[in-house]
This record gives structure tokens, C-alpha cells and sequence, in this order.
């Protein structure tokens, strides 16, 4: 039986084939599989939901290990203020949020929706609508292919920042195998960061609401952008926000653009503004004979497979739009989604 193709695996439905299958429903399976192939000297991947990656037509000469199962633990030994959440890293990030929710847990409210597993969150630092997980996380537990042993890291030492952590710049050494949320019982959201999400929810920024009315205003405003997982819409086929939002000088802003004011001195824009204003609109690339990829008709910060694409092709349209920002405005975009065995 041929092994999987990657492109059965990811959300952009993009990728060759894998050298090597093997399914891990938990923990030890994980740590057994990775163990075995750096025995042999394969290259691992790991692939969870599938959601960041960008895999090469070619596909992964190794060993592909795709995380097929989760599990969540409750400790009930709090201040009585906050619940502690213990989640597989292969359980789906997305019913962690709704559990939270039904149970009063505040503190991940605001990333429902987010595609992908529990364990690839405090890779990334995951975030969107003014939260991160790294305002939760209280411990990961990782398998350190280096050290060959168990470690865990505590939220601090995890080295949380924008997009990134301690295991994004240290790629493929620490296998995460579970992560422990703290999270409020109060049954109120966190304060409201976001102005957007606020002025659906009919709220002042910082005032709080009810998680069930957060959860619904962020599913909407994803859906509304493309980015709630939709087997019939393509424009809902991506890797999400295929850029990350650029931190520059303030005398670098373009007149008009978003500005928030980082504690660095430098400033966050918002690399959608830019790639409209660079004359990229949404859509964009659909009106090309045969057009396979394009921009989501919904957000341009999404590339999109229309269908019967490859990835050499939603490369061309990434740097295509990344050359037009560099020129309109002097600003290179970097990629938030993991380019395997791909050049961007």
C-alpha cells in the first residue's frame, strides 16, 4: 500500500508523497516513532492538523509521523480561581477552546476556530484577536531529541514572543507531548484586546463578556475571512495567514497603514494593509487563465489552493506578492507557515 500523500495531511491539500508513514495515537507511539527514525538517521516530520505547513511537490524523504490522537486532564487542585488543563499534543486545539467555554474556563476564548493540534501552539505562539497562548501556557512537556530524555519547560522558559518561542528557533529538537493550561473559572472572558472583536461584541476594549458570546463573534469573523476549515470552500484551503505582521521603525510606517507601538521602540503594521495597498487585493490571481491558486477571496492574507494546484504554484503568487510589497513600500514579509522541503 503507498504511503500517504502530504497533501492528504495539510490544510493547503499541497504535497508530495511521504517516504515513510507512521501513525502516533499518543506519547510513547510519538517518542517511539522519532526515536527510531534518528536511529536510523531519517528526517522526521511531524504533522499534527496540518494547518502551517507548506510541503514541496516533491513531498518528505523520511519519516512522516502524524500525531492521530489527544486526550485532555483536569486538575482540580487550584486556588479555586483557575483550573489547570493538561492537553495531548495531538488533541485538536479547537475542542480544547470549546470545552474551555462550556466549562466557564476563561483565557483561550478568542482563538476558536484556529485549526491544528494542542502541540503545535506554544511552537508558534499561537495568537489571534488580541490573545496568545502563551498568556495561558503554564508548562510544556517535550521529548528532547538531543538530550534524548523528557524535559519540561515552564511558560517563562518557554521564551514566548511574537510568533515565536524557544522551540520555533531551536526547529525539530523538542517533540512537544503535552501542554498545561491555566486557566480562570470566572465564566467572563479576558478583557477584549482586539477593537474588531470588541465592536462585534458591542463592547468597550478591556471590558470583558461572556465566553459563549466571544466564542460565536470570533467564529464568525473567521468565517467571515476564510478561516474556519471548509471542505467545500477553497477559500478556506490555505495555511491561514501565509505572512506574519512585519515589526518595523517607526519612520517606516506607510502613511495610512496600521501602527502599534511595540515596548522595543519599534512598531507592529499590519502586513494585510500592505499587500491590498501594494495592489493585491482579495482575490487576486483568480481572473488568470486556468488560475489554480490565488489570494482568499475573503482576506489577502491567505493563499489559496482553488483546486488541482501545486505548491510550486502558491510559491510563485507568495513571492510575486512579496516582491511587490518590497517595492511599494520597502518592507519584506516573512512567512509564518513551515516551508518543507520548499524555498521561499
Amino acid at each position: 500500500m503507498p504511503e500517504p500523500a502530504l497533501a492528504d495531511l495539510t490544510t493547503l491539500r499541497l504535497g508530495g508523497p511521504a517516504g515513510r508513514y507512521v501513525a502516533a495515537p499518543d506519547a510513547d507511539a510519538l517518542v517511539a516513532a522519532v526515536t527510531e527514525a534518528d536511529a536510523a538517521r531519517e528526517p522526521v516530520l511531524l504533522v499534527g492538523g496540518g494547518s502551517n505547513l507548506v510541503v514541496a511537490d516533491a513531498g518528505f524523504a523520511g519519516t512522516v509521523v502524524h500525531l492521530t490522537g489527544g486526550g485532555m486532564q483536569v486538575d482540580d487542585e487550584g486556588d479555586g480561581d483557575t483550573v489547570g488543563v493538561t492537553v495531548a499534543a495531538g488533541e485538536r486545539w479547537d475542542d480544547l477552546v470549546a470545552r474551555a467555554v462550556a466549562e466557564g474556563w476563561s483565557g483561550v476564548e478568542a482563538l476558536s476556530g484556529i485549526p491544528g493540534t494542542t502541540g503545535a501552539t506554544p511552537i508558534q505562539n499561537v495568537g489571534a484577536y488580541g490573545q496568545e497562548v502563551a498568556q495561558t501556557i503554564t508548562r510544556v512537556r517535550v521529548w528532547d531529541r538531543v538530550l534524548r530524555g523528557e524535559r519540561t519547560f515552564t511558560g517563562q522558559e518557554c521564551q514566548f514572543t511574537y510568533r515565536h518561542s524557544r522551540f520555533k528557533a531551536d526547529p525539530g529538537r523538542h517533540l512537544v507531548l503535552d501542554v498545561t493550561f491555566g486557566l480562570r473559572r470566572d465564566g467572563l472572558s479576558a478583557p477584549v484586546a482586539y477593537a474588531e472583536l470588541a465592536r462585534t461584541l458591542g463592547v468597550e476594549q478591556g471590558e470583558r463578556a461572556p465566553l459563549a458570546e466571544v466564542r460565536e463573534a470570533v467564529l464568525g469573523l473567521r468565517r467571515g475571512k476564510g478561516m474556519v476549515l471548509d471542505p467545500d470552500d477553497h477559500d478556506t484551503w490555505s495555511a491561514g495567514s501565509f505572512f506574519t505582521n512585519p515589526f518595523v521603525e517607526p519612520g517606516a510606517v506607510p502613511e495610512g497603514a496600521p501602527s502599534y507601538p511595540q515596548p522595543d521602540g519599534r512598531v507592529k503594521t499590519s502586513a494585510a494593509w500592505l499587500i491590498d495597498h501594494a495592489g493585491f487585493g482579495k482575490g487576486y490571481g483568480l481572473d488568470r487563465p486556468g488560475a489554480r491558486v490565488s489570494l482568499s477571496t475573503k482576506h489577502t492574507l491567505a493563499l489559496t489552493n482553488r483546486g488541482g494546484a501545486t505548491t510550486a504554484e502558491l510559491l510563485d503568487l507568495a513571492r510575486e506578492v512579496r516582491a511587490g510589497v518590497q517595492e511599494r513600500f520597502g518592507i519584506t514579509l516573512v512567512n509564518e507557515p513551515v516551508l518543507v522541503g520548499a524555498e521561499f
